[in-house]
């Protein structure tokens, strides 16, 4: 498809924005049920069917780092969707993320283990992950771009919050279908039942694509390439033109990121870990992820429809303060081993992240122009989770490991996660009453928007 033929298919009428939204967020929730699904996983029984020759220890290690790689095949995935987001559109995009994602966990349920084929069966989980990776790091932006960009300008932060609590509703999905079959007899769990969840995503895959078929391409992206027409031709690629011009909102980006991402992972997934090694039963620990993630399910609209009155950085930045001040107390509460307690833990962590993440789209969306938007709210947002969330659960089990099973080395990693964002927040400028029509850098980089967007980077 050329750029000429997607500019005379764009005419098409406006979709109303509540099914924009609507669609953004079934569609990333099956995106996320797929990724946070073998998360779960990893955290659980792969270590014993892809890596029986380690440790029970060492094979936890070894799957988190098989999780890690899905992060590192993030970047590279938004790097191409959102070159082709931003010259093609981003409902294009879309359905193409959803399919590749699907066929890799399909293809996860249908993997010989190690006793089977020995060595194949690690490096083939390690392959369909980087696709999982990849078809989730071209997903992101599409989505949010499509909600946001589509939205009422005084409500951006509410509307761009409903493709972020695709996240907790795919965690939501992906932990009660694990219970289901985790509850069955140990022997057909680790013999067959652990592979339905993942064979479960074909179904909800097709029920994805049907539904971002129905949705019109955003109103901003229209304007911007019908602009983009009457105006002479640019080889540059908008990854290379969004690096060029916007490289301190990137920065920024992923420094806003590592509380966020880090934190997300090690209050659902390494936590799932640590509670079976002291001796908490799996399915409790799925319980209490599940209590959390319908609490984080309210908590992120409403943070988002806070960020449209207060703006985007008080938000973020209280966000970022809840999580140094919950680091140490998180893991006290789980150590006492009570239901409620635990319960507890999770759900303010949650919270916490919600702060973050629910003004997260539009904050990261209004850094840059529609032009190169795609792009780059992609990269801010993909090359951070390399750094914080892929490597967290990893980081978390090898500082556990070096204490002992002492969980406060682990708190202070979740200080030092929180200082980053807290200081990329601090110097990012506020954007919550931004134009997204298409900008020029240096009003982007807020050298033209006076006191509306302060300390900026010098």
């Amino acid at each position: 498809m050329t750029e000429s033929n997607t500019a005379q298919a764009s005419p098409e009428p406006s979709t109303p924005i509540w099914k924009v939204a609507a669609a953004s967020f079934i569609g990333t929730a099956v995106e996320w049920y797929d990724f946070f699904l073998y998360g779960t996983a990893a955290a659980l029984i792969f270590n014993r069917l892809f890596f029986p020759s380690f440790d029970p220890l060492m094979g936890t290690l070894a799957a988190f780092g098989t999780f890690a790689v899905g992060f590192i095949a993030r970047p590279l995935g938004g790097i191409i969707f959102g070159h082709f987001g931003d010259k093609l559109g981003r409902k294009s995009m879309l359905s193409a993320t959803l399919m590749i994602m699907g066929v890799a966990t399909f293809a996860i349920g249908l993997l010989p283990t190690y006793e089977s084929v020995g060595i194949w069966a690690p490096i083939l989980l390690v392959v369909l992950r980087i696709f999982q990776g990849f078809g989730l790091g071209g997903e992101w932006g599409g989505a949010v771009l499509m909600a946001v960009e589509s939205a009422p300008a005084n409500r951006r932060g509410f509307y761009g919050s409903w493709p972020q609590m695709g996240a907790p509703a795919g965690l939501l999905v992906a932990n009660a279908v694990f219970s289901v079959f985790s509850s069955l007899p140990e022997e057909q769990f680790v013999s067959w039942g652990w592979r339905i969840p993942f064979l479960f995503s074909a179904l909800l895959i097709g029920i994805g694509v049907f539904i971002r078929l129905g949705v019109a391409e955003s109103p901003a992206f229209r304007a911007a390439h019908q602009k983009k027409q009457q105006q002479p031709a640019t080889r540059e690629p908008p990854a290379l033109e969004v690096l060029r011009t916007y490289p301190k909102q990137i920065l920024l980006a992923m420094g806003a990121r590592f509380a966020e991402n880090g934190f997300f992972y090690i209050v659902t997934t390494f936590v799932l870990a640590y509670g079976t090694s002291i001796g908490l039963e799996r399915a409790a620990m799925l319980q209490a992820v599940l209590v959390a993630t319908c609490v984080h399910l309210v908590a992120i609209p409403s943070f988002g429809a806070l960020s449209d009155i207060l703006g985007r950085r008080p938000v973020y930045i209280g966000g970022a303060v809840a999580c140094a001040l919950l680091a140490f107390p998180f893991f006290w509460l789980i150590d006492t081993k009570q239901t409620g307690a635990i319960w507890l833990a999770i759900s303010l962590g949650i919270i916490a992240h919600a702060a973050m993440y629910g003004p997260q789209a539009s904050f990261f969306s209004e850094l840059f122009g529609t032009r190169v938007r795609y792009s780059g709210a992609s990269l801010g947002y993909q090359l951070a989770s390399v750094f914080a969330g892929g490597l967290s659960p990893l980081v978390a089990t090898a500082l556990l490991q070096s204490t002992g099973n002492k969980p406060w080395a682990v708190s202070v990693y979740m200080v030092v996660l929180a200082l980053i964002t807290l200081v990329s927040v601090y110097l990012s400028a506020e954007t919550f009453r931004e134009n997204l029509e298409e900008t020029d850098p240096t009003a982007a980089s807020g050298e033209a928007a006076g006191k509306e967007r302060p300390r900026e980077v010098a």
